[in-house]
Parts: C-alpha cells; structure tokens; sequence
C-alpha cells in the first residue's frame, strides 16, 4: 500500500502529475506517482516543495529539480518556487502509487503464480552449456 503524503496543496499535485521522474519518463510515472513528494505549500506567491529522492546519487536531481520549479510557478499566483530536497527521510518503495508500483514491476504479483518453478523455468530458461549438451 502506498503511503500517504501529507501537506501537499491540490495544485501543486495536479501541475507535478505532469513532472516525469527521469528514470521512468518512458512509462509516464510522474514524481507524484514514485511518491517523491513529501511536501507542497503555497503561501502568497511563494511556493516550498520538499522532494525526496529514490537515491542520494541520482544522475537526474538537477534535471527533474528544474522542471518541478519550473512547473510550481506556472501555477496561477505563483512568482516563486522552492525546491528543497529531504534527507532525513529515505524514499522506499512504499511511496509508489499502486499505477506505478504495477508498472514498474517486472515479475507478477506471488499471489498470483501458482506454481512459481514452472513460472521461472517458462520465462527464464537458461542456456545449456557445452557439457549438459553432450
């Protein structure tokens, strides 16, 4: 289950479902969607959004920090934004909406499978080498 974000103004969160995480443009999963949001005000023409990232080291935090500013002031009555990115919190995978949870995930529900070996062996089979062959 995802978890919730809480103190994020309505409008901030409509503009940012338009934001595109980096890693995940190509499946259309926002920085709404992976959960990156921790917090969203607007309080007169200033905005403060509080980012999370999937990793410390990621490539992109410049990159997707620039669009969520640029997206926050084109709100109506917005002349500033403010992104600030949390590090007291680590972003887990709790935070991913159930849409991008089941986009992102590559091997079906467990509850699903009935019998997980035969799942494995008739979607993963593996090589045979020189030796099993003869």
């Amino acid at each position: 289950m995802a978890v919730q974000q809480t103190s994020i103004d309505p409008a901030v969160w409509e503009v940012l479902s338009d934001v595109y995480d980096p890693c995940c443009r190509d499946k259309g999963i926002s920085v709404v969607d992976m959960g990156l949001l921790r917090r969203a005000e607007i309080d007169g023409g200033s905005a403060r959004v509080e980012l999370m990232l999937t990793s410390g080291w990621c490539p992109f935090a410049a990159q997707v920090l620039s669009e969520i500013e640029m997206a926050v002031c084109s709100l109506p009555g917005v002349d500033t934004a403010r992104v600030d990115l949390v590090w007291d919190e680590v972003w887990t995978a709790d935070r991913l909406s159930d849409t991008a949870r089941a986009q992102l995930r590559f091997l079906p529900d467990p509850a699903t499978v009935r019998d997980p070996a035969a799942y494995v062996a008739a979607n993963w089979p593996h090589k045979t080498t020189t030796e099993e062959q003869s």
